[in-house]
């Protein structure tokens, strides 16, 4: 009897051991948070995922473009954990989230952005009031020297249907109109303003941070810098959102509180935005 209550003495601790040691190997696999969505983001979504994952390697980052509204669609698909945005969702988004998850999802503030009108840095148009933008991008602007500029056709330059920044573009700098029929669709920020660096005729917008190699026209005479975005006197200034389905918890609730944290803000002030709270030195 003593000899078969040590075998299974025995057979218990081997099990212990060999739990113990699968539940250790899990815990060495890296929790892993898909991120997807806009275009306008994604730059900072790369710098964030690589400054978070150096102080944390045990939660892997996976950042993806694609837009806003792709990053949406992601989210209500279950194919991603946080949607990025440059925009408010839609009613008919938020609606889609309930009838699958029973919530609207959680909203946070992460940055704050300008819409910026590229130029040539040739082009002599440097100033550009709200109805001019409006006229050029409706098209019923189309030469630049009906603003001041040489005798030249404008070409505007357009993000696709599915981007946040075009929508936003759409619904607050157009207010509803539709895009000139001869606008040419980009795919990212970063192609619009790369095609203007090099076509002195063209115009294009994007996010603040983009447009290196381009001019940022002023907007009713204010220019897009940091502190006119800060104090709202810049007119395109907007906010920049992550959504997530439920609250976050576990290796998303860690991120998203980095992300507003200083060390997660700085990276958005390194990055070219705006952080949510003052400038760091």
């Amino acid at each position: 009897m003593s000899r078969y209550f040590c075998k299974i003495f025995l057979l218990l601790i081997f099990s212990l051991l060999t739990f113990c040691n699968c539940a250790g190997s899990r815990s060495n696999v890296p929790a892993t948070v898909r991120v997807k969505g806009s275009d306008t983001m994604l730059m900072l979504n790369r710098m964030w995922a690589g400054e978070f994952m150096q102080t944390h390697p045990g939660i892997s980052i996976q950042v993806e473009g694609g837009g806003t509204a792709t990053g949406v669609q992601a989210l209500i698909e279950g194919r991603a954990d946080i949607c990025a945005a440059s925009r408010p969702l839609h009613a008919e988004e938020a609606g889609a989230l309930a009838q699958r998850y029973r919530t609207v999802g959680f909203s946070f503030l992460v940055a704050k952005d300008a819409l910026s009108i590229f130029l040539h840095p040739q082009n002599p148009v440097k100033d550009l009031t709200l109805k001019q933008v409006k006229e050029i991008f409706t098209g019923k602007i189309t030469n630049w020297a009906e603003v001041g500029g040489l005798d030249q056709e404008i070409l505007a330059l357009i993000r696709p249907h599915d981007s946040g920044t075009y929508l936003y573009f759409k619904e607050h700098i157009l207010e509803g109109a539709a895009y000139t029929a001869s606008a040419q669709i980009v795919p990212t920020t970063a192609d619009i303003a790369a095609i203007i660096a090099r076509t002195p005729n063209a115009i294009g917008y994007g996010g603040i941070a983009y447009g290196a190699n381009v001019t940022h026209a002023r907007i009713n005479g204010i220019p897009a810098t940091p502190e006119t975005v800060r104090y709202n006197l810049y007119p395109y200034t907007r906010y920049l959102y992550l959504y997530t389905v439920n609250k976050p918890a576990g290796a998303v609730k860690e991120y998203v509180d980095w992300i507003l944290s200083p060390e997660g803000q700085r990276v958005v002030q390194s990055a070219g935005y705006l952080p949510l709270w003052e400038t760091f030195e």
